[in-house]
């Protein structure tokens, strides 16, 4: 993981702290609440190239099949550059699935690239889980 200074604006673009917003989840202290807060955190292990999150938060199903170097490999290359919520629907209080729209910046061999993605989440022993990408672009 990369070295912060000591109370960094949050990666995922919250407008707040990364101790206040994705901090808490990326330390394993605290699972995120909703599957927004999963997303965002996921965004922000990207950033931060914890890539150990990112395989702890997949649907316990996909995690045998986690292509480890590949997605370090992905990190490593890409120079994060903001990220975009644009809708989520459920996902929040007892809803056990949810679903949120998002827009990834990235910069890759002098490119700047956008991905955009509906991703499903579901909630399973209190934890919020990434199940799979229902479209992206």
């Amino acid at each position: 993981m990369t070295p912060l200074a000591p109370n960094p604006p949050c990666p995922c673009g919250s407008g707040q702290t990364l101790g206040l917003c994705c901090g808490p989840a990326l330390a394993r202290t605290t699972p995120a609440a909703t599957a927004e807060a999963l997303m965002r955190s996921r965004y922000s292990a990207y950033v931060l190239k914890d890539i150990a999150y990112l395989k702890e938060t997949l649907w316990p199903k996909f995690q045998p099949g986690f292509d480890f170097d590949a997605t370090s490999r992905w990190a490593e290359e890409s120079r994060w550059t903001g990220l975009t919520v644009l809708a989520t629907d459920k996902g929040t209080g007892t809803a056990r699935d949810g679903t949120v729209l998002f827009e990834a910046r990235y910069l890759a061999a002098a490119k700047l690239h956008t991905h955009r993605e509906l991703s499903l989440f579901r909630k399973s022993g209190g934890r919020w889980y990434y199940v799979e990408a229902l479209n992206e672009s």
